[in-house]
């Protein structure tokens, strides 16, 4: 396992994300939703999260209200998948959010209609750190496929 380090949110880490967002085309191979998460990555905190000098993965959040937030987007490289990478950034993030007065997280993902090796990983993940499925949208806009949203509260 890798040492790695989380870092509390910032914003303008677009450029940062930018590169591990590309590297990982199994999640984010649509070039216009990459674009449009870049775009929006700057104006939101960010964790990022570093082994060395390496970025190696992160967790935008977007406050939706007086109490509840969106991990927007997030990505971890592959070579750091089940490395406790991803539960590390929420469990920062969800502190974090906590600190601001967040009582509920919601996440949105590929919903199981659609068969897909990879999000059926990052499902479990989910499920595995305490998200519930909340409901499943059949058709979203500016989504490609079934919209799964996932929600946790926040202790």
């Amino acid at each position: 396992m890798t040492d790695f380090v989380v870092h509390q949110p910032a914003h303008g880490m677009a450029s940062r994300c930018e590169p591990i967002l590309r590297a990982l085309p199994d999640w984010f191979g649509i070039e216009d939703s990459v674009d449009e998460y870049v775009a929006c990555i700057d104006d939101l905190p960010t964790l990022i999260v570093t082994a060395g000098e390496a970025d190696i993965g992160f967790l935008s959040l977007k406050l939706n209200g007086e109490h509840s937030a969106d991990a927007y987007v997030l990505g971890v490289l592959d070579e750091h998948h089940r490395g406790g990478v991803g539960r590390a950034m929420f469990v920062a993030a969800e502190r974090w959010l906590a600190g601001q007065g967040i009582r509920f997280l919601q996440v949105k993902t590929v919903g199981q209609s659609h068969s897909c090796v990879n999000y059926e990983k990052t499902r479990q993940f989910y499920m595995g750190i305490g998200f519930t499925e909340l409901e499943t949208f059949e058709t979203m806009h500016n989504w490609p496929c079934p919209c799964l949203i996932m929600i946790k509260a926040i202790d």
